[in-house]
């Protein structure tokens, strides 16, 4: 990750918890979490949520999933994750309106159903902290590009590729595909989409570079 290699590096939760918390300013605050499909994005999030109370919610970029009929459409569905495969519009839309209203409803992902889901996520005045998730949040390409200056704190999380292709192959043997089919659907969409992520990422305010261990 080029771009974070200068930004202050923070490897406890609780740290990164009381920078959340000392963000200055009033009204709603938006912190980017962005990193590789694996990195573990939604589990620092829920973490920190449980350590910030009820003012703190995750917003998943996961709800922008394009759903499988338009994937099948364009012939996609064998890259689902990657950036093309999502609402890019919608995100920076849903950003905007955090930004600005008070209450806002949003969509979630369901790894079950594997489809977005509408109306799942409700984000009102009380949740002064809204910690945003995604791959692909502080990329500098393409759509992409204009989503980094909505935020108050930019997270990049850095996990090492040896750690993260680990993660991506498990993730696969867990939904019960076999070794050699999971490796190949790691290989021929997940690292590429984290190798995207790494060398596309913007400049980032802190890294978060927890001790990994697989």
């Amino acid at each position: 990750m080029p771009q974070t290699q200068h930004a202050p590096r923070v490897i406890d939760p609780e740290a990164l918890a009381a920078q959340i918390r000392a963000l200055p300013g009033t009204g709603r605050q938006l912190i980017a979490f962005a990193g590789p499909p694996g990195a573990g994005k939604s589990t620092l999030a829920e973490d920190l949520v449980a350590r910030l109370g009820p003012e703190a919610a995750v917003v998943p970029m996961d709800g922008f999933h394009l759903d499988n009929v338009l994937l099948d459409a364009r012939g996609l569905r064998p890259r689902k994750g990657a950036p093309q495969t999502f609402d890019a519009a919608g995100i920076s839309h849903a950003i905007r309106r955090l930004r600005g209203e008070d209450h806002v409803i949003l969509p979630a992902f369901d790894r079950t159903l594997d489809k977005a889901i509408a109306g799942v996520v409700e984000i009102g005045p009380a949740q002064r902290l809204c910690l945003v998730e995604g791959n692909y949040l502080l990329s500098t390409d393409g759509p992409w590009a204009g989503l980094a200056p909505l935020f108050d704190l930019r997270v990049a999380l850095d996990v090492p590729m040896d750690v993260l292709e680990s993660r991506l192959v498990q993730r696969w043997l867990d939904h019960g595909m076999d070794p050699d089919a999971a490796r190949a659907r790691a290989e021929g969409n997940d690292l590429p989409n984290a190798r995207f992520v790494r060398e596309t990422m913007g400049p980032v305010d802190l890294v978060y570079a927890p001790p990994v261990t697989g």
